[in-house]
């Protein structure tokens, strides 16, 4: 039996909300289980009504977005958050992600590319919008310097991390190297260990910034 990933969603704009949970509920596979238009709501239901994945905007009213990230995940750490917002600058993005964020989409991104956004989230990844990778690389790009962790990837590994540095999906980056996103997801493991790194971000990070 196939698993059911459950959703909620913080959105203050009722159109954009509406679309959103049918969207997820429409998609088989998943079930949105709740929606919220501020983060005080979801701060009063999520912590005893879990859920796989949660959608989160930036500007709400009262309080925002990220600090409403930075509140849940103590008080659910199974649950993966996603920003969804129109939010693409620097101190935003880098704010969500030190909040907790786990992964970060944009709101123009297609319908089909947030539900694989939402699988491979839930699946261990850390997805993000194409322009949301290439800020992540573009900051740690600091040094030519080879660190002996990086010196240990194998080519392979390299070809997978140039294109998650690239914004590329588990699915994406298995079509374009003719492997499955099994073997991806190995090698993915396999990068973490040598790099002694715990996520997407940390691994770009290491990789960018020192290659």
């Amino acid at each position: 039996m196939k698993t059911v990933i459950t959703v909620a969603i913080v959105e203050d704009k009722e159109p954009i909300r509406q679309s959103l949970a049918i969207l997820v509920d429409g998609a088989e596979g998943y079930s949105c289980q709740a929606t919220f238009e501020n983060a005080e709501a979801a701060l009063d239901y999520l912590p005893t009504h879990a859920v796989d994945v949660v959608l989160m905007d930036i500007d709400l009213p009262g309080m925002n977005g990220i600090d409403c990230v930075r509140h849940l995940k103590a008080l659910c750490p199974y649950t993966q958050f996603m920003m969804c917002t129109m939010y693409d600058e620097d101190e935003t993005v880098f704010d969500a992600l030190k909040a907790g964020a786990n992964a970060y989409i944009l709101k123009r991104s297609p319908p089909h590319k947030l539900l694989e956004a939402i699988t491979e989230l839930h699946e261990g990844g850390a997805p993000m919008s194409s322009t949301i990778a290439r800020k992540i690389a573009s900051s740690f790009y600091t040094s030519q310097a080879v660190s002996p962790e990086l010196e240990a990837l194998s080519s392979r590994e390299r070809e997978i991390l140039d294109r998650l540095a690239k914004g590329h999906s588990h699915k994406e980056v298995a079509n374009e190297l003719f492997i499955s996103p099994t073997t991806v997801r190995k090698h993915i493991f396999n990068i973490y260990g040598k790099l002694q790194v715990h996520s997407r971000v940390e691994a770009i990070n290491k990789y960018l910034g020192r290659k």
